[in-house]
């Protein structure tokens, strides 16, 4: 007997496209005249950017140039996690923003929970940073991605691997 029908529930980030609106951040830095002798720097580190600058509204002016360049990639916002703004050497301050990759185990748990409240007949099982559902019927599947769509779990959710 195949196997029944099924999908994945993640949440990932494109880091290329991440690496690309960073380098146009830069760009339109480096080309603002609000930015003029400016000291200001956005840098990808390990889990995600750190924004080094004079005071907060050249930080706050970053950070919307950032989050209009991640829109215009396709990269969506919900997965960045705003640091606490932190003082840096020479007057300067600093903000990192952590790129979330992957569902965390409470919000795992939330959607699985979710799921079975819909009372379809389908089974959600965390594995990792994902969810898998299956189930027998392929509308049920579609009405839970559906379900999933109209929800706010604080993460831009992708829904892969539909095998039938």
């Amino acid at each position: 007997m195949a196997k029944e029908p099924s999908f994945d529930v993640v949440s990932q980030v494109d880091m290329q496209e991440v690496t690309n609106a960073l380098n146009q951040t830069t760009k339109e830095i480096s080309q603002r005249y609000d930015f003029k002798g400016s000291k200001s720097e956005v840098v990808k580190d390990d889990d995600g950017i750190k924004i080094t600058t004079e005071d907060e509204m050249h930080l706050n002016a970053i950070i919307d140039i950032l989050k209009s360049k991640f829109i215009k990639r396709g990269v969506s916002i919900k997965n960045l996690e705003y640091g606490k703004i932190e003082d840096a050497a020479g007057g300067m301050v600093r903000q990192k923003i952590k790129i979330k990759q992957g569902i965390e185990s409470d919000v795992a748990k939330k959607i699985t929970k979710d799921i079975k409240e819909t009372k379809l007949k389908v089974q959600a099982q965390i594995q990792d940073d994902q969810v898998r559902v299956s189930g027998k019927k392929i509308d049920d599947l579609q009405a839970v991605i559906a379900f999933l769509k109209e929800k706010d779990y604080g993460l831009d959710l992708q829904y892969i691997n539909f095998r039938s």
